[in-house]
């Protein structure tokens, strides 16, 4: 039975056309289904181009698996799996990239690849919901297929239970290098090069401080930050991003179904296209750059941002749009068993607890629906709500009451994360009502309780509220003349990404009246 569809083998075939050199598609099977599946996917890909051939005669250590090689096995990337769902375009860039194909990757950067030592053997452990893994995916394909150095498997976590349990990978992506940890979470090619590449971050605070002063400096790269470098490029003025990360939360946002006009995105597809939109303009853009300090413009001087690198940055004008991140629970044991059962994205991480016994931390929207996708793969989800009532709409509520593998648990404090030094083992909470401490046995826990502005870093600077966002009035204008400020990292209500691109876009439009009236 075919693994792909007409619709989809016809754009395979018509992807395939740009190949630049013959590839070929090693399979390891075993007698599985998986293994079955495999085979006829690997059938299916070779079938589509006269560059493309396939072998089953391979001898990897994981089985279903196969590898992507050319130039003699010198280009090499490698599937232990099935790689569809999220990372089926995984597949099609590595065939592209493993067959000559360039990467659409700044210059400078893939040289910096090309120049990597090795031998650098790197194994991504994924999972089919994530949307995270991609990122990571690709990017070690790139390398893979750029320097001989360089090899990596994608593996399938759900596929290969026993290597995750030995292996004791309770998160997606996690990343080995050469057999050792090397990251966890999303990661572009960029952060990556970043970290093998110790002198990077020099040559880049290097190049930072030679910049000019800008117009308009726009501090993050969200929905906030994109629009109002957008709007503000579109009045012809002299203008900068500075980012940490390139799209922000949206990065880790699965389904996005309230964006009007568009009926359903997910959030790395509509970062890249936010990206590629203020790419159209000429802004000058600085990801992986970490803001640490404001000094505010004084007479006769300007407005300046520090780097976490050392170099720093002015501007006539900024645009604050730093937005927010997960809110941790501040316990004993949080931070301890991060990434080996404390979670933050169940349909990342999800999958790795399938059959285990997991709690949800949250009843609101995102908690009560990170209850019910869990519900549908593990063995029993207990929801903890500090209010005395859940907070979610009321559709969702009775949707998670239907389900026979759930405990509503409600006036709720959770006190402490149990664990035996490798992982999660269960939770503490105390009830409100009565003062009693109950223990839950458990091996996963997912964080959903809302969110925390990322502000630390403009305390002092400017005027914040006592929930550390950015205080703005109705032009998005701050506490300090010529700094203004948009999306969630700011008192505006309702933290939604097309309000977020609307205080973004009237943000920058504020910021050029004000240097219009100021001459």
């Amino acid at each position: 039975m075919p693994v792909l569809d007409a619709a989809t083998t016809a754009q395979l075939k018509a992807y395939l056309a740009n190949l630049r050199r013959p590839i070929e598609l090693v399979a390891t099977l075993d007698d599985s289904a998986k293994s079955a599946e495999l085979r006829s996917l690997v059938e299916e890909v070779a079938a589509q181009s006269d560059k493309v051939s396939a072998r089953f005669d391979g001898t990897d250590e994981r089985a279903p698996s196969f590898a992507i090689r050319a130039d003699e096995g010198r280009a090499e990337a490698v599937f232990a799996g099935l790689p569809m769902g999220h990372e089926f375009t995984s597949l099609i860039l590595a065939l592209l990239h493993v067959g000559g194909h360039p990467p659409k990757e700044d210059a400078d950067l893939l040289d910096q690849v090309r120049g990597l030592e090795g031998p650098l053997h790197f194994e991504t452990f994924f999972s089919l919901t994530c949307q995270n893994c991609p990122d990571v995916v690709q990017a070690l394909n790139i390398m893979a297929a750029l320097n001989p150095n360089i090899t990596h498997v994608a593996i399938d976590g759900a596929l290969f239970k026993d290597e995750v349990e030995r292996r004791q990978i309770m998160a997606v992506p996690t990343v080995f290098l050469n057999g050792q940890p090397f990251g966890s979470g999303r990661m572009d090619l960029a952060q990556i090069v970043a970290k093998l590449d110790t002198n990077a971050s020099a040559r880049a605070a290097e190049k930072i401080a030679a910049k000019e002063p800008f117009d308009v400096l726009v501090v993050g790269g969200g929905p906030a930050g994109a629009a109002a470098a957008i709007y503000a490029a579109r009045k012809g003025i002299r203008t900068g991003v500075v980012a940490e990360r390139f799209g922000g939360q949206v990065l880790d946002t699965m389904g996005i179904e309230n964006f009007i006009s568009v009926q359903h995105t997910e959030g790395p597809k509509l970062a890249a296209q936010l990206e590629s939109h203020v790419k159209e303009y000429e802004v000058d853009v600085m990801n992986l750059q970490k803001a640490t300090a404001l000094i505010p413009a004084s007479e006769g001087s300007l407005h300046e941002v520090q780097l976490e690198n050392g170099a720093s940055l002015k501007a006539k004008t900024l645009i604050l749009s730093t937005g927010a991140r997960w809110r941790q629970m501040g316990v004993p044991g949080e931070d301890e068993y991060r990434n080996k059962g404390v979670a933050y994205c169940p349909h990342c991480d999800g999958p790795l607890f399938k059959g285990k016994r997991t709690a949800v931390i949250g009843g609101g929207n995102s908690g009560v629906e990170a209850a019910i996708d869990l519900a549908g793969i593990v063995a029993h989800v207990t929801l903890i709500e500090f209010d005395s009532q859940l907070r979610a709409d009321a559709v969702l509520q009775a949707k998670l009451r239907s389900l026979p593998n759930v405990t509503i648990v409600t006036s709720a404090l959770t006190t402490e994360v149990l664990g035996d030094g490798a992982k999660v083992t269960g939770l503490v909470y105390k009830d409100r009502t009565s003062e009693e401490l109950h223990t839950v046995e458990l091996e996963g826990i997912f964080v959903q309780i809302g969110l925390v502005p990322n502000t630390e870093w403009i305390k002092g600077a400017i005027d914040l509220s006592a929930r550390g966002e950015i205080e703005v009035d109705a032009r998005g204008a701050t506490s300090v003349p010529g700094i203004f400020a948009a999306g969630d990292a700011t008192t505006v209500p309702y933290k939604q990404i097309i309000i977020a691109m609307g205080e973004g876009s009237k943000a920058a439009l504020s910021a050029f009246d004000y240097m219009i009236r100021q001459g």
